[in-house]
């Protein structure tokens, strides 16, 4: 699980620092709990999701032969 600090806040934007090396991530607010201030930690669970990266690659490969104009 990667951890991160809230640092500070832009707009609708948070300023998050990542992992160890705290990388500066911006994040949506909209996107976090709500009610979090600066100086907040945050557990951050990411995984990979293999069916919608199946679907988008379906849905681009489906709009590029839209466009190219191949039938099948």
């Amino acid at each position: 699980m990667t951890m991160a600090v809230i640092d500070r806040f832009e707009g609708e934007n948070a300023v998050l620092l990542v992992g160890k090396n705290e990388q500066q991530v911006i994040f949506p607010t909209s996107e976090l709990p709500k009610d979090l201030n600066e100086g907040d930690y945050l557990c951050m669970n990411i995984s990979f999701d293999a069916e919608a990266t199946k679907n988008a690659l379906n849905e681009s490969a489906s709009l590029l032969n839209k466009i190219r104009g191949y039938r099948p």
